[in-house]
């Protein structure tokens, strides 16, 4: 889930900083003496920038935003929902705006889905670039055969004594 998820940042940011750049470097031209914005020693916009506001531009460009703060949410979990919860849940992954939080016993699964309406309110208050809408709680079951998106119809390779 990690490595899906982490192939697909990865090459969403490449092609994102691909088509900004385009591989080529854009270089300023060069304004004579008598022309406005003159580049100057001492002048304006020659000041140094402090690195959080250099890195809050770079994410703005690069439109992370939102995977940053999906961040956010995975690693503050335990912050979010409590120590005592935090204990008996497990963040999974967020997928297709989806936050999947698995749970170790079916009381505490059906505990937060009654609870689910106030956490996500909650959520969209303090983490509002997140572009996450849900929240689905799973409780422990049975092992699942299914190891990924694609699935083919049938019992698979359940089915030996046909």
């Amino acid at each position: 889930m990690l490595s899906e998820a982490g192939e697909s940042f990865a090459t969403a940011s490449y092609l994102r900083a691909k088509s900004v750049w385009r591989g080529k470097l854009q270089r300023k031209k060069r304004r004579r003496d008598g022309e406005e914005g003159l580049s100057r020693p001492f002048g304006t916009g020659r000041d140094p920038k402090d690195l959080g506001s250099v890195l809050a531009s770079v994410v703005m460009d690069m439109g992370w935003s939102s995977e940053l703060e999906q961040a956010r949410i995975i690693e503050e979990w335990p912050g979010f929902v409590g120590e005592a919860t935090a204990e008996h849940t497990t963040v999974t992954g967020i997928r297709d705006g989806v936050l999947e939080i698995q749970c170790d016993s079916t009381t505490w699964a059906t505990e937060l889905r009654r609870l689910r309406a106030e956490m996500l309110t909650r959520l969209l208050n303090e983490y509002p670039d997140s572009e996450i809408r849900d929240m689905r709680f799973r409780a422990p079951g049975a092992p699942s055969w299914r190891h990924g998106p694609r699935v083919v119809p049938g019992r698979g390779p359940r089915d030996t004594y046909g």
